[in-house]
């Protein structure tokens, strides 16, 4: 696929570290021009950096998820920049503490339902009226292999990434006759810095992943974003709709 989205504009959220880094890195790697969006202006700024050091193109946004005007903004400014969007990358996310769902307390709740699914229903707004008044688009969101079959221990995230697919559903209904595609990615445990601090934290987690798997291992960065860039591309034309469970056959099982 290598420059296979040459000419095009793509924006990408949560792109301070991990998926989303590598995101807006494969989407520059593809030929895209890169907005990238997180709400740490340094890790984002680095992000940004790496681009540019790859050869690509990008501009740097500031944005917390939750807050619409910013999503509004963010959107405007890759117009503003390049003239159009083609792709969106909807990332930004939080995960929760473990907890049961009766010793969830609601500040929690509140917070990880805001992040994940209410930051991911606002940037698809302002993403869909822009590809809306250009004659099309494509957008990709984070879900979660916990939004296809939950999970114990984690009440608020499971119910956030399960809302994300039913909200990605129902815009691909909503515009697929506009042209504007809408899947979502649905990984089970990926390798990020965040992640591999929690597993030096908890080092009995990693291993009961890894033995739960039927894979043996933890996916990579580059398996999910591989995806994500393929479901913007025009290889990816005819599907919509779609949640896509890169989770090396858990749900197999």
């Amino acid at each position: 696929m290598a420059r296979s989205l040459e000419g095009k504009v793509a924006l990408v959220t949560g792109a301070g570290s991990g998926i989303g880094r590598a995101s807006a890195l494969a989407f520059a790697e593809a030929g895209a021009k890169v907005l990238v969006a997180d709400i740490d202006a340094e890790t984002n700024a680095a992000t940004a950096r790496l681009v540019s050091d790859s050869g690509g193109e990008s501009l740097a946004f500031v944005a917390d998820v939750r807050d619409e005007a910013a999503n509004e903004s963010m959107v405007g400014a890759a117009v503003e920049r390049w003239g159009r969007l083609d792709y969106a990358h909807n990332n930004a996310g939080i995960a929760e503490p473990r907890v049961l769902t009766a010793d969830l307390t609601e500040d929690i709740w509140d917070r990880v339902i805001d992040i994940n699914l209410k930051g991911t229903w606002l940037g698809m707004k302002y993403e869909i009226r822009q590809m809306l008044a250009q004659g099309g688009g494509a957008i990709v969101n984070t879900a979660s292999v916990v939004g296809l079959a939950a999970v114990r221990h984690q009440p608020s995230y499971v119910a956030s990434k399960h809302g994300v697919i039913g909200l990605t559903r129902a815009a691909a209904l909503e515009y697929a006759e506009q042209k504007i595609r809408v899947n979502a990615v649905c990984p089970a445990a990926v390798r990020t810095p965040a992640l591999d601090w929690y597993f030096k934290e908890n080092p009995p987690i990693e291993q009961a992943l890894i033995e739960s798997n039927p894979s043996k291992r933890i996916a990579t960065v580059d398996e999910v974003v591989s995806a994500v860039v393929w479901l913007c591309s025009d290889e990816a034309s005819f599907v919509t709709g779609h949640a896509l469970a890169i989770d090396g056959g858990v749900l197999a099982q």
